[in-house]
Order: structure tokens, then sequence, then C-alpha cells
């Protein structure tokens, strides 16, 4: 048996943290030693110092993007390096978004994303289901997916996508009949088109700021009202995915005085950066189209308080990396440049940094939107997302008083930008553990892949 003792770290959970120390046997946490209890250990377990230290459950990140077809080109980061640079920052399991497309069954979509992760995963994954050809197969198959722990699903109100508010409704419905929930993309696609065509014809077609002001705060939070309305009357509960914008959060606490129950993402591009990189000379600003785009400073303010008194309910990344060079495809058509950015391995420590060191949130808030209620609204709440007996060793350790650097030369994603080029950042990822195993140390990454797929139950109410 594999034993591993962590000593002297302080725990951190939603609640509360704590000096303790932590015996891992094999993949699980066998003892949670506190209050002064003393661990008695044979020679053979590795004795590791967290003191001074914080210790995170594993972090989750339930939006990610992977091997993905789109925009005419693929994203430059499949299962293999996307979920190693996810490790190298903490994060011990995503939730990648499989699609069926259009003409293929919900079954044959799990099947071909499953397949794109037969060359190694290094951490834990499971997959959520994007339905667009939405029929009777489809609905029948809802409940397959959930035979095979796809127990969230995903649609879009924009793109080529899109399902039609009727489609939506009818999905929604089905979903609450299986016990599923799902997420969705929020924007008003027709609003955009006509904005679209209006700066093509005033020639801004090559433009990079032409891809915010053609997608405006209001076309998303119209979008984020009408499905929560639609949710409304199928008595369903839903997930509003990227939130980031203050007048979508208004149409989400308006849903919830009615006595709805929904809940909120937002990602670490919203909590950091402005549109005004848009405006950015030459080519650059198109490293940060994303959709929805970038906002204002006093949507960064908001969204940060949200967080803060509970109104949003987890951080993800939508981390979906394309080169420069891909991004050059829309060059002479801002709306050809595949919208995306990578972060999936610097939301740990932007989240402790901007937030935590900030002063803007507690760590006890850092680990319930990165670790606890991802694990209970994506059902991992019986294995992941919480430091306790029983529960995966799924593990950060993060040093609070160093500092990380964040450059496109030392990142593991196949991206050659980073977002924040030289940000100096508060805090440190020093070890993660993946049941267990020791699978990042001081930046070092393990060579083998240890991930493994995760059936899923279905979402903890909270």
């Amino acid at each position: 048996m594999k034993r591993v003792f962590i000593k002297g770290g302080k725990i951190v959970n939603s609640k509360e943290s704590f000096v303790a120390d932590i015996l891992i046997e094999d993949e699980k946490i066998s003892k949670v030693f506190k209050n002064g209890e003393v661990a008695k250990l044979d020679e053979d377990t590795k004795v590791i110092d967290a003191s001074g230290k914080l210790i995170f459950p594993g972090f989750i990140d339930a939006h990610t993007h992977f091997d993905l077809h789109v925009a005419g080109t693929v994203t430059c980061d499949d299962f293999y390096s996307g979920t190693r640079a996810a490790i190298s920052g903490g994060t011990t399991t995503i939730i990648d978004f499989g699609t069926q497309y259009k003409g293929e069954t919900l079954n044959e979509g799990m099947d071909n994303w499953l397949k794109k992760a037969k060359d190694g995963v290094f951490c834990d994954y499971g997959i959520h289901m994007s339905i667009s050809d939405w029929n009777e197969e489809a609905k029948r198959q809802c409940q397959d997916m959930m035979d095979r722990g796809v127990t969230t699903f995903k649609i879009y109100l924009t793109y080529d996508i899109i399902l039609q508010d009727n489609e939506a409704f009818e999905v929604i419905q089905r979903l609450k009949e299986v016990g599923a929930i799902t997420g969705v993309h929020c924007e008003n696609a027709g609003l955009i088109f006509a904005l679209q065509q209006e700066f093509v014809e005033a020639g801004l077609q090559n433009k990079v700021s032409s891809h915010y002001k053609t997608r405006p705060a209001a076309a998303e939070a119209e979008a984020i009202g009408r499905i929560l309305h639609l949710a409304e009357v199928a008595g369903s509960d839903i997930i509003d995915v990227h939130l980031t914008c203050k007048e979508g959060l208004d149409e989400i606490r308006a849903a919830r005085k009615r006595g709805q129950k929904v809940y909120a993402e937002t990602c670490p591009q919203y909590l950091t950066m402005t549109n005004s990189l848009y405006e950015l000379p030459r080519f650059e600003g198109a490293k940060y189209v994303i959709a929805p785009p970038l906002r204002e400073q006093s949507d960064i303010d908001e969204l940060w308080r949200a967080i803060a008194d509970g109104e949003i309910q987890t951080v993800a990344t939508d981390h979906c990396s394309f080169t420069s060079e891909q991004k050059k495809l829309g060059m002479e058509d801002f709306r050809k440049i595949p919208g995306g950015m990578p972060g999936v391995e610097t939301r740990g420590i932007v989240m402790y940094s901007e937030g935590v060191a900030a002063g803007r949130i507690s760590a006890e808030k850092m680990c319930e939107v990165l670790c606890e209620n991802p694990a209970k609204l994506y059902g991992l709440y019986d294995r992941k997302g919480f430091i306790e007996e029983g529960f995966d060793a799924d593990i950060v350790i993060l040093d609070p008083k160093a500092q990380t650097k964040i450059t496109a030369a030392t990142q593991v994603s196949k991206c050659d930008y980073s977002p924040l080029e030289g940000k100096v950042l508060s805090g440190h990822i020093d070890k993660v553990f993946l049941r267990g195993s020791e699978i990042v140390d001081n930046a070092k990454i393990k060579d083998t892949p240890e991930g493994k797929f995760l059936e899923r139950k279905p979402y903890l109410r909270f």
C-alpha cells in the first residue's frame, strides 16, 4: 500500500481553514489528523512538510474545450496537452464539452469524445453533452447519457449549433424528466447578426474591435432572461455559463426573486481583463476574442462582489485555445476570428492572487467556487471537491508567500501566447496530487498520464 503523509499545512474548505495533517493511502484520503491528534507512521510512508502552505482539494474545471473542431480549425490543445496544462495549475478534474453535431445521435457524439482521450489524460475527466440536433432520438438518448455518467448538458442560443426557443424549452423539460441539468450559452443571435451586418456595411469588417461592439451586454442579458423564463415555465433548474456582465447578473437576480434555482458560472478572463484589449494596435486584440466578449471594469467589480456574496456559484475557464496563427483566419473579417483563449493552467493561481491575496474573496470562498460547488453541481460530490476521509486524494499545496510569473515561454499549453503575459501573481502551486499520486512537484510534471474517465451522478441541488 502506498502511503503519503502531508503534515503542518492549513487545510482550506468552504466553511473554515485549519492546520492539520493528512494521511493518504493508495488513492484515498485515509485520515485527517487535527486538534492535536498524532499519527503513527511506518517507515515506508512518504512525509511531506507543508508548514506555512495552504492545502486545497484538487480544483475542478467544468468548462473546457479540448480538440474542438470549430471556426474552420481545431483548438491547439487536445486532451493530452490540455489536461497536462490543467494539472500543472492544480486542476485535477476537467469536464469537457462533447458535442452532438448535426446528423449525429447523442451516443455517437459521446463515443467521438471518448476517442479524443485515447492518447492519455493527466487529470481525471468527465464529459457534458452539447445538444445541437434535437429530435425524437435525441430525446430518447438523454436517458442513455445519464446511464453512461453524462449527467449535465449544454445548449446554445447562438452560433451554427443554435437551438430555437421551442427546442430549448423541450430540452429543458426532457432533462428535468431524467434528472439532469443544462448549461446555456446565452447571447441573442439575431441581434448579433444584425449588428455585424451594420459593421460590415460600414467598412469595419477588418477591425478586431468590431467583435465586442457587435456582441453587447444587452445581447447576453436578453438571452439570459429569455432562457430563465423558459426554465420558469418548465419548472427546471438551469446553469448560466460564462456570465460576463451586471446586466446578465440582474436577470439572474430577478429569476431568483421569482423563486427559481439558477446556478451562475463566470471565468477568470471576465474577472481580470476589459474590452480595451480589443483596441490594441494591429491584430493584437484578436488574442482576446472570446464570446461573450470581455466587458467593462465596472462589470469586473460587480462579478467579484457577486462571487463574494454567493451569487456566482462556480468559476471555470472556458479554455478554448488557438495559436496566433489560427487567429489570423479572421484577419480580414472579425467574424471569422476563432473565439477562445487559454486559461486552464492559470485559473487557480489567478483566483488566489486576484481574489484572495487582493482581499476580494476569502480562501474559503475560493475553495467553494473552484472545488466544492463544482463537485455538487456536476455530480462528483461523493469523491471530489472536499478534503475528507474516504474521498479521492486530489490535493493542491499552494505556497502563499511565493510568486508566479505568467509567460507563454514557460506555460504548458500548446498556445503560443498567454493572455496575462508578464503578470506577476501572488502565490505558487507547489505540489499537485491526483488520487494520491504526486503528479506535479514545483512545476515539474510526471511523465505518465494517470487520468481516468469519470461517470458522474446527477447534480446535487444546493
